[in-house]
């Protein structure tokens, strides 16, 4: 048993030496496939970004405007966050309760503000998952950008975008090859 646990032990260093040193030597090809193990070890998010599904979040606790959460979070290669799906959200909420030892109520992407009707991300990808609270959204005119963790639910809320708010980043996750 200890045979095979050392044998073991030493895969795992040796593949991962090998994927830091692909990561150096390796040139992804136009049309070739990476394997799930380069995937992996090549697929990285920046420092002070946590890596979640493929992509790169990152919680932003000083307070702002919708507007200047959306235009700090392109400044640095993103848009406020947006979700998925449920699992996506419930991970999200850790990500920030990890953060902070709380639940603060929170910027993400979603918003009305160029339509006044539809909701849409900022990032441009489809508004198919939601998890508002019951009964919102509720003041289309007035309310136009989506907070996280209100209430005990900790669900959605259609909020003013002038109203200063902590904010979650996402971008894609960067091949290092």
């Amino acid at each position: 048993m200890k045979l095979l646990m050392l044998c073991a032990l030493l895969c795992v260093v040796v593949l991962t030496r090998a994927a830091e040193k692909g990561a150096d030597e390796h040139v992804q090809q136009p049309g070739k496939d990476v394997s799930h193990l380069e995937k992996r070890f090549l697929w990285r998010c920046s420092s002070g970004w946590t890596k979640y599904g493929g992509r790169c979040f990152h919680f932003v606790p000083r307070p702002l405007t919708w507007n200047e959460a959306e235009k700090n979070c392109q400044a640095v290669g993103g848009h406020l966050a947006s979700l998925r799906n449920k699992e996506e959200y419930f991970w999200l909420q850790h990500l920030i309760a990890t953060k902070t030892n709380n639940y603060p109520l929170t910027w993400i992407g979603g918003s009305t503000r160029k339509t006044n009707t539809t909701w849409f991300w900022s990032d441009g990808t489809t508004f198919t998952f939601t998890f508002w609270c019951r009964g919102t959204p509720n003041n289309p005119g007035t309310r136009h950008c989506v907070q996280m963790n209100h209430s005990d639910n900790k669900c959605w809320d259609d909020y003013q975008c002038d109203g200063k708010r902590p904010s979650v980043c996402v971008k894609e996750s960067k091949f290092l090859g």
